[in-house]
């Protein structure tokens, strides 16, 4: 690990300017990803900003009838809260499903929104990789791809964003609340927080140089069964191949959201119509547009098969 320094600010402005200062640094949290990432080099700060003293670590109801969720609540705490049991069972049950007990009772809401890929060339530093060395070139086109991505992608990134609850929070509507160096504020819907790798596969989200999460908002609850699976090569601590969060009403309609198949969590609102007429219907429609390789193409129909027992599931 390279030699840094490091801050506690007192205030969310006072974390942004300083990050917007200087391009070498970063924020950090519970640090399950960036420490992890600067032991193999692959991050590099020249300075840390600790922003765990700034009290953004409760959830509290909204006068719309949701919850804000501070930026430093930690998963085991969000999952665990009778609000977020009772009302937002996807969520909980996305949270659950990721990493191990003490990895969630350090991780961050907004840590885990901004956790970077886990595509093995990226973390192998002898191997070409856009997003860790933008311009090097992408190992994985040619290389082995199982876990990797088959729609979104682009020529230059075939990476996948590994977490699950960022996919509950799509299927929910969720919005993200920052604060810049001004001290100006900015609401992000969670469909345009995460980016598609395109031609920058190295800028992983929307936020501008120094923006800070604040907060996640919930909208008011979505009725309807709450579903959460994910299908990984072991029954736990992996990433998914694919998940799928959902929402579904008595009457067949809902919401669903996918995980492990893209550089963001998946969501096409438009063939949720299609819920009531079937998985193949809406998989045809959320994945036409898909590039799989010779290695993950299995992913297609995996897809149409958890969705299809989420349906199941739904209906009992």
């Amino acid at each position: 690990m390279k030699a840094f320094s490091y801050e506690r600010p007192t205030t969310a402005a006072e974390a942004a300017a300083s990050v917007a200062r200087n391009p070498e640094a970063k924020f950090i949290a519970g640090g399950t990803n960036l420490l992890d990432l600067m032991k193999l080099q692959i991050e590099t700060p020249t300075h840390l900003v600790d922003v765990n003293g700034l009290g953004l670590d409760t959830i509290e109801p909204t006068p719309e009838g949701g919850l804000r969720i501070g930026a430093l609540v930690r998963n085991t705490d969000l999952a665990a809260d009778a609000r977020v049991r009772k009302d937002y069972g996807v969520l909980s049950r996305a949270i659950v499903a990721g990493a191990s007990g003490q990895l969630r009772n350090r991780a961050t809401t907004a840590g885990n929104l901004l956790q970077r890929t886990r595509c093995p060339y990226f973390y192998d530093t002898a191997q070409a990789c856009n997003k860790r060395r933008p311009g090097s070139g992408c190992s994985a086109l040619d290389g082995v791809s199982r876990q990797l991505a088959v729609i979104g992608s682009s020529d230059a990134c075939i990476a996948t964003y590994p977490g699950d609850m960022a996919v509950a929070m799509r299927v929910l509507d969720a919005t993200v609340e920052t604060v810049d160096a001004t001290g100006a504020e900015r609401k992000i819907a969670i469909a345009d927080f995460h980016r598609l790798p395109e031609d920058r596969p190295e800028v992983d989200t929307t936020l501008k140089p120094g923006e800070l999460i604040t907060a996640v908002t919930l909208p008011k609850p979505v009725p309807g069964t709450h579903i959460y699976r994910k299908v990984r090569d072991r029954a736990s601590y992996a990433y998914a191949l694919v998940s799928a969060a959902a929402v579904i009403g008595a009457d067949g309609t809902g919401r669903v959201a996918f995980g492990g198949v893209a550089h963001k969590p998946w969501r096409v609102e438009a063939a949720e119509a299609d819920l009531q007429r079937g998985a193949k219907a809406v998989t045809d429609r959320v994945f036409a547009d898909a590039r799989p390789t010779h290695d993950n193409a299995f992913k297609l129909k995996l897809a149409e098969r958890i969705l299809g027992a989420v349906l199941n599931q739904a209906r009992a």
